[in-house]
């Protein structure tokens, strides 16, 4: 093993191994592109904290609509900003070898803008805006588009999407495993 091997202990290595989808060589090269985010803050500290606005920066979030949720649902601190092993874990569930339940998962604390545990017409609004971007649609389709997600999501008709309900609608979509990912 090479000098980058150094940073870390194996016992620490081999914690990373069990608790993510990445085998010790992956991890270290995620290290070494979280480095490259901010040099200066991992040289002195290797679990040192990178600001959010640089994370978002990376050529693999830096058009996704959703950085900013991404960054913040990953973020230990809640403010976007990571640490090493926020950015590994983000990166580990975003990996293909991550299974589908767990990307669900993260994709509903995502869609959950404020955070109450329910994906909301609200939120569902949100999650529209965002991915139609500057062709923003107009109130009613808007209203119609939410009304039909919840009509055949939402089977407690209590007007919002819990996890189990969010679970089942993605289930129904064969794309979102390939939607949910960042190579390495």
């Amino acid at each position: 093993m090479g000098g980058s091997h150094s940073q870390f202990t194996e016992e620490e290595l081999d914690d990373y191994q069990e608790l993510t989808y990445f085998t010790k060589k992956e991890i270290l090269h995620v290290h070494k592109r979280f480095s490259m985010l901010d040099h200066n803050v991992v040289l002195k500290d290797k679990n040192g904290s990178i600001e959010m606005a640089k994370i978002i920066d990376m050529p693999e979030l830096r058009v996704n609509p959703f950085k900013d949720r991404i960054c913040k649902v990953f973020s230990s601190s809640g403010d976007g900003n990571m640490t090493f092993e926020d950015f590994l874990d983000m990166m580990s569930v975003f990996s293909d070898n991550a299974p589908k339940n767990v990307k669900v998962e993260y994709a509903f604390r995502i869609y959950d803008f404020d955070e109450d545990d329910m994906v909301s017409a609200r939120d569902l609004r949100e999650v529209v805006n965002r991915l139609t971007g500057e062709q923003k649609l107009p109130d009613e389709d808007m209203q119609t588009l939410i009304d039909n997600i919840l009509e055949e999501a939402d089977l407690d008709d209590d007007d919002c999407l819990s996890f189990a309900e969010f679970e089942h609608v993605i289930s129904k979509a064969p794309d979102f495993i390939n939607s949910f990912r960042i190579r390495l």
